[in-house]
């Protein structure tokens, strides 16, 4: 039963750094773009590095 006392603040912490991460990432503007991205791996690169396949 002693180990509530450790787990509940320790679960508390963790909520509040996975919320302030969010937090983070939106004001870096991670999410700004979400079309660009989707579409940016259909684009082919004609100076991709390597051999082509024939």
């Amino acid at each position: 039963m002693n180990i509530i006392f450790l787990l509940a603040p320790f679960s508390v912490f963790l909520g509040l750094a996975a919320v302030g991460a969010f937090v983070w990432s939106l004001r870096a503007g991670q999410y700004d773009d979400m079309e660009g991205s989707a579409a940016r791996i259909l684009i082919e690169d004609d100076d991709a590095d390597g051999p082509r396949p024939s």
